[in-house]
């Protein structure tokens, strides 16, 4: 009794279709191919004309640091930092870096040009990337609080408690919340300058405040944090703010004016309250 057999069969743009095949074809020794050609993955057909594999292209060289203010300058975003934002301060004493920049060839050179680096000081540990590399090239110092130094095992640092002094006119300020060891460095040029890391970051209003994230080490604290920054300084003291991640929401300028007055407008106590974000 002659039976025949349903099968599937995928015909040319993938639309199903059935086929009805005798039983004596399925036992064929060269059975008739199922498939069309255009359905077998690529790498399954020989190529009549083989190309070999082009070299990986290097990555594409950072675009220059954008001036900030007279002195300070902002590197590219770091991809290896989250996306984190770092800084140049040039200063009479020694040029000062606020954490790890994209680091290649032409940032190296950048550096080199404006005479080296005197300090490297990080405002949290995300803000982490060739510390190493950037120690050996320069013989810089590096600055860390105390708290997250063993992230730099083999590196000399210099780590510290609640404040450091770096120069006359430049200080590291402990400020925990976002990490254990988060801080701000503060320069008191143009009116007073903090350098926040993730501690204090502008929203989609370009406005700085805490963000409350599922990674936040400590809320409370960062809340404190703030109210001690409030204490510390004045509206004389505290002009300008350069935060470590979210610049796009400054829309196109290059730091947050008026800081202590927009810090001042924060109700801490509805802060302490908010949800954590992603």
């Amino acid at each position: 009794m002659k039976r025949d057999i349903l099968l599937p069969r995928l015909l040319p743009f993938s639309i199903p279709a059935v086929v009805k095949l005798p039983c004596k074809l399925l036992l064929s020794p060269c059975p008739i191919p199922l498939y069309p050609t255009c359905c077998v993955p690529s790498d399954s057909v020989p190529s009549s004309n083989p190309v070999s594999p082009e070299a990986p292209s290097s990555p594409p060289a950072s675009k220059p640091p954008r001036p900030v203010l007279d002195g300070i300058f902002a590197f590219s975003p770091n991809r290896h930092t989250l996306g984190g934002t770092a800084y140049f301060i040039q200063e009479a004493s020694g040029n000062i870096l606020v954490d790890s920049p994209p680091w290649d060839e032409s940032v190296q050179s950048w550096i080199s040009d404006q005479g080296g680096l005197r300090w490297l000081f990080i405002t949290h540990r995300d803000g982490i990337h060739h510390v190493r590399e950037i120690q050996q090239m320069f013989g810089c110092e590096v600055v860390i609080q105390e708290q997250e130094a063993y992230l730099l095992p083999g590196l000399t640092v210099t780590s510290f408690q609640h404040d450091f002094q770096l120069s006359d006119q430049t200080r590291a300020v402990w400020t925990p919340g976002y990490s254990p060891g988060s801080s701000c460095l503060y320069s008191t040029v143009h009116g007073g300058v903090l350098f926040s890391g993730r501690h204090l970051l502008p929203n989609q209003q370009g406005e700085p405040v805490p963000l409350r994230i599922s990674k936040t080490f400590h809320w409370k604290r960062q809340i404190k944090s703030i109210q001690r920054l409030l204490d510390e300084f004045t509206p004389e003291t505290l002009n300008h703010l350069c935060p470590a991640a979210n610049i796009g929401f400054l829309r196109g300028q290059r730091s947050l004016d008026r800081a202590y007055q927009r810090l001042a407008q924060l109700d801490l106590e509805q802060c302490l309250a908010s949800k954590p974000g992603l």
